[in-house]
């Protein structure tokens, strides 16, 4: 019998879950990107033994806890940081946006990928700064941010380039050679990296995840770097994040309302990222393992409906289905009809896409595949 069983099946339905609840329970939602998996139990051991304490005040941060990031980071990503580099922040997603304001001015313009998870395109938007998106280039079936796509959208006032990698939605894993290719373009153009890393830990297939900051020097001192554990290890709802930053000027002007506009992480944030860096790495190496086995079962099926096509799935369990074929204006809508919920493709620009995610027990993801394939019956 295996050690973690991901085949469990759990009813998340009363547990105020956005994923869970959102939808008639006739439906199965794969659109949120958190997973259906209990998180590993030294995660759960940590929380519950916190809990029981029954005093829940202001925390500090835990002893050592950037000594334990920074080593964590050198194991998994052959990266040497060090700690004064590390900012604590409650969520990649506070500093996407808090980034956009702190670190540019207000002619200052922005590159965000195209497609990209859409928090990056939001915190561009939201800042008020002029924008672009520079289209991916589809490369073998991978979606590759090329020089190509940049090139169209920069110009003198370009200050700003979101990067999101392993990329979500896209599914891809960037070569060393790629993001050479993005630092020489940012360095030229003096522009600075936000590289939201978040889904690192997840990689399926045979190429490593690389730090774009890890490359060169001139790439640490252009990069924020974004990472937390809350994706891998399956606790978004109580977990935290890091920026990691060589240069101290774009660093300090990252940080800036830390503490006060964005709260600082609660007790739990930090109990659980730090119960899953010391102990988690055996669950973790089982969950791709587990997700390896999902993404057979989809690209399997998905070969097998005519008119969709799945990009590469190099990383995370969030695949990206291109719908372009199909004879319907909104395939999100077509497969809700037949009791399956996805991400829209709206939600990343590009409506003839769907975002399926795969982080669920393999008998679920079957039906739900099955499901999606009488739906392409419906219109044929």
């Amino acid at each position: 019998m295996a050690k973690y069983n991901f085949d469990k099946i759990i009813d998340r339905r009363k547990t105020d879950s956005l994923r869970w609840s959102h939808y008639d329970k006739l439906v199965i939602p794969l659109w949120v990107a958190d997973m259906d998996f209990e998180s590993p139990n030294c995660v759960v051991k940590a929380m519950i033994n916190r809990v029981n304490h029954g005093v829940y005040g202001y925390p500090l941060e835990p002893k050592d806890f950037k000594k334990n990031i920074v080593n964590y980071v050198k194991k998994h990503y052959e990266w040497e940081i060090e700690e004064n580099w590390i900012v604590i922040i409650p969520s990649v997603v506070s500093a996407l946006y808090s980034i956009a304001v702190n670190c540019t001015i207000n002619s200052s313009h922005i590159i965000t990928p195209k497609p990209v998870y859409h928090h990056l395109r939001l915190a561009a938007e939201q800042s008020k700064r002029d924008f672009d998106e520079a289209e991916l280039e589809t490369i073998k079936n991978r979606q590759v941010l090329s020089l190509k796509g940049l090139k169209k959208v920069v110009n003198n006032k370009s200050k700003l380039l979101y990067l999101c990698n392993p990329h979500n939605p896209g599914g891809s894993v960037f070569r060393k050679n790629e993001l050479e290719n993005i630092i020489d373009f940012c360095e030229k153009n003096n522009m600075f990296i936000c590289s939201d890393e978040i889904h690192a830990g997840m990689v399926l297939g045979a190429h490593k995840h690389i730090p774009i900051a890890s490359i060169s020097e001139i790439a640490a001192n252009r990069t924020i770097t974004l990472m937390s554990l809350s994706k891998t290890f399956n606790f978004p709802g109580a977990g935290l994040g890091w920026m990691i930053c060589k240069d101290e000027k774009l660093r300090e002007m990252a940080s800036h309302g830390l503490g006060s506009i964005i709260p600082n992480p609660d007790i739990f944030g930090y109990i659980t990222t730090d119960a899953a860096m010391k102990e988690g790495d055996e669950w973790r190496l089982a969950l791709i393992d587990y997700l390896k086995k999902n993404k057979k079962l989809l690209v399997e099926k998905i070969n097998q409906i005519p008119g969709l096509n799945l990009y590469d799935m190099e990383a995370s369990y969030l695949g990206w289905i291109s719908c372009e074929h199909l004879p319907v204006k909104n395939p999100f809508q077509l497969f809700l009809n037949h009791g399956v919920a996805l991400q829209p493709g709206y939600m990343f620009n590009q409506p003839n896409h769907v975002r399926i995610n795969i982080a669920t027990p393999y008998s679920i993801l079957s039906e739900a595949l099955k499901r999606m394939e009488n739906a392409i019956q419906s219109i044929n």
